[in-house]
């Protein structure tokens, strides 16, 4: 417990004891394979889309819609599941070991590019329902993974400090795996040229192999600590499951989990918005090569990743708001100056991004490791754990919030008149298109992350109560 905490501390489980090094590093890589995919999607996949398959910005925009819907729709299912699961190798595991290929097969299938018809009509709606399928699909694979792997958390460490240590592994992988997958554009990028369509294939080849093996490092490297934790709850969990609609009434009448699914859901709108429009903007709009993007790209996440451990220090003195805070307005500070740049204005564009890295590590950080606090005093209302359940619908607002936020950009771009290319043809846009991107990576941006630091100013977990939280659930173990 911190200092903070009261004077009659709870004495240490087997889930609340410090984590080792080796453990801690397992558990961070099992985020580095799925950030490769997430990342090179968020940044390459609406271009590509567009710009390389050809597809209106409308068809692109539903197919980001439908495909984020049932990512969010199927986590909750999940969720529920993967907290009913049983197997020798406990609830989570299995779920990682089995989806991990899938996984890796499905993100390759999108960066091929099929021809359907001679009419463009027609292969345009065939290009369309290709990719929806294949996202569809890959978006399951996804959740069967990231969802379990999310619910180890709470599992692995109830400490609070340890907890935020622990995510701190976990996003430095998941960074790291970020600026990994850039880096390895920009090789590939630049061994082929002129040739976009093999680029973008030869990068999900690589990044597809990336995405599969860290998942088994996880299983591995956990396993030992997990098979302590699954005795534990299989020792103090005795009650009865609750039907999917009374675990719905009880996860939605957890105000601080109502507080921690906004303040993620702003976050991640304002990252995954800018991450989408950035190749549009350095292209369109600064008038500079498409690789460019990514190094903009790198200089955010590089940053991100060196403030992880930082944030994560800072966080151990002032706590989780607070840091929170610092982050955000550096980051605001930032976004908003990138609607302002003018094309020639390079160094400054560079200078943006780096300050944005601030407040992205945040954004990474502070809602995961607030998701464990509210997990528990659902315990200690309910006598239940429902990881699983509080994951799976904190990850569905998220992404049908996402899901929309991505398509109506998408959306406003076609109604801009935005002029998709096709191979290395890179059209000339509209002053109405060049304005629609700078909307989207300035201001849009910017309300999303004043509306987390609203949401952030009125949560009530702090780490006093946190500790009273945790002294009561000692206090109820004790007496079964």
């Amino acid at each position: 417990m911190t200092d903070s905490a009261p004077h009659r501390s709870p004495q240490p489980t087997p889930e609340s004891e410090k984590l080792n090094l080796k453990t801690k590093l397992a558990f961070g890589a099992g985020d580095l394979g799925t950030a490769i995919t997430a990342n090179i999607l968020a940044f390459f996949w609406s271009v590509f889309l567009t710009n390389v398959v050809g597809l209106s910005a409308g068809l692109a925009g539903y197919i980001r819609l439908l495909s984020g819907i049932w990512d969010a729709i199927n986590d909750p299912f999940v969720g529920t599941l993967t907290d009913k699961t049983r197997s020798r190798w406990g609830r989570r595991h299995p779920w990682m070991i089995f989806g991990a290929i899938p996984l890796g097969v499905f993100f390759f299938l999108h960066w091929i590019v099929p021809h359907f018809s001679s009419d463009p009509v027609a292969n345009q709606w065939g290009l369309f329902w290709f990719n929806l399928v294949i996202a569809i699909l890959f978006n399951t694979a996804y959740t069967a993974v990231n969802l379990p792997y999310s619910a180890l958390t709470p599992e692995l460490t109830q400490d609070y400090n340890e907890r935020t240590s622990l995510n701190s592994f976990r996003f430095a992988f998941s960074i790291s795996g970020s600026i990994l997958s850039l880096i390895l554009a920009q090789i590939i990028f630049s061994l082929i040229k002129n040739n976009s369509a093999q680029q973008y294939l030869v990068l999900g080849g690589v990044c597809a192999v990336l995405s599969i093996l860290p998942v088994y490092w996880c299983v591995w490297g956990t396993r030992d600590r997990m098979a302590i934790v699954e005795a534990q709850h299989q020792r103090t969990n005795h009650s009865e499951s609750l039907p999917f609609g009374e675990q719905l009434k009880i996860v939605f009448n957890n105000r601080p989990f109502l507080f921690v699914i906004g303040i993620y859901l702003f976050s991640w709108c304002g990252v995954q918005i800018t991450a989408s429009i950035i190749p549009y903007f350095v292209v369109s709009w600064m008038g500079l090569p498409q690789p460019v993007s990514a190094q903009i790209a790198l200089a955010v996440q590089g940053t991100a990743l060196v403030m992880l451990f930082v944030w994560s220090r800072i966080s151990e003195r002032v706590g989780k708001k607070a840091v929170y805070f610092m982050g955000m307005s550096l980051w605001i500070i930032a976004q908003a100056g990138l609607f302002f740049l003018q094309p020639g204005q390079v160094v400054l564009m560079y200078f943006l991004g780096i300050i944005a890295g601030f407040g992205v590590s945040t954004a990474y950080l502070i809602p995961w490791s607030m998701i464990p606090d509210v997990i528990e005093l659902d315990e200690l209302t309910t006598g239940q754990r429902r990881e699983g359940i509080f994951y799976g619908f904190m990850v569905l607002l998220q992404k049908i919030g996402l899901a929309l936020a991505l398509f109506l950009v998408l959306k406003a771009l076609g109604w801009a008149g935005y002029i998709s290319g096709t191979g290395n043809v890179i059209p000339t846009q509209p002053p109405s298109a060049l304005l629609a991107i700078r909307i989207a990576i300035g201001p849009l941006p910017t309300i999303c992350l004043i509306c987390g630091l609203v949401l952030t100013y009125f949560y009530p977990i702090t780490r006093e109560v946190h500790a009273e939280i945790m002294l009561q659930l000692q206090q109820k173990r004790e007496e079964l």
